[in-house]
């Protein structure tokens, strides 16, 4: 195939996840309007924000592979990649470090810095997805060992936000 194909196919992929996540946002704009919906508006943006990334992040996960398929020749890629993964597992580690140690604190600079840790540990469940789906494309060994190491981190960062957010709502006691 030639590389102008290629990028074709792969932009395509991307554009159609685009197309398909602002859909699936504007239905759920077009079905929660209302009282409520006006009352909490930053809210529901939030909201809307969250399922256009999630939406988008899972379905651009097939472009992404077929890149990552065009890529598999090329070494030193793999290498910054797998790198770059790291970096980024690492950083969802010290948000759910961070959040720990801050979300009991009293009004300070850790207690903010808790807050935006939030943000950082929403992206794992997704991280996870895209660095096993890196793991699973990599052509050697070492950096398939560390974007599937950058995985189980982010996992772990995900059963984390799970358990503190999910788990006393389950078990709440009235």
């Amino acid at each position: 195939m030639k590389p102008f194909l290629k990028i074709v196919v792969v932009a395509s992929g991307y554009i159609a996840a685009f197309l398909v996540a602002s859909a699936t946002v504007a239905f759920r704009v077009a079905s929660t309007s209302g009282p409520d919906a006006q009352a909490s508006s930053g809210m529901y943006a939030f909201g809307d924000s969250v399922v256009f990334v999630a939406v988008f992040g899972v379905l651009a996960l097939v472009p992404t592979g077929a890149a990552l398929f065009f890529l598999r020749p090329y070494g030193p890629f793999w290498k910054a990649l797998s790198a770059l993964g790291l970096v980024v597992a690492v950083s969802g580690v010290a948000a759910a470090i961070l959040f720990g140690i801050g979300r009991h604190a009293a009004s300070s600079p850790l207690a903010a810095l808790a807050g935006i840790s939030v943000l950082r540990i929403l992206l794992a469940p997704l991280l996870a997805l895209t660095f096993s789906v890196c793991a699973i494309f990599s052509p050697y060994r070492s950096p398939r060992l560390a974007l599937l190491t950058a995985s189980v981190m982010e996992v772990l960062v995900s059963a984390y936000g799970g358990i503190v957010w999910f788990v006393p709502l389950l078990f709440h006691r009235p």
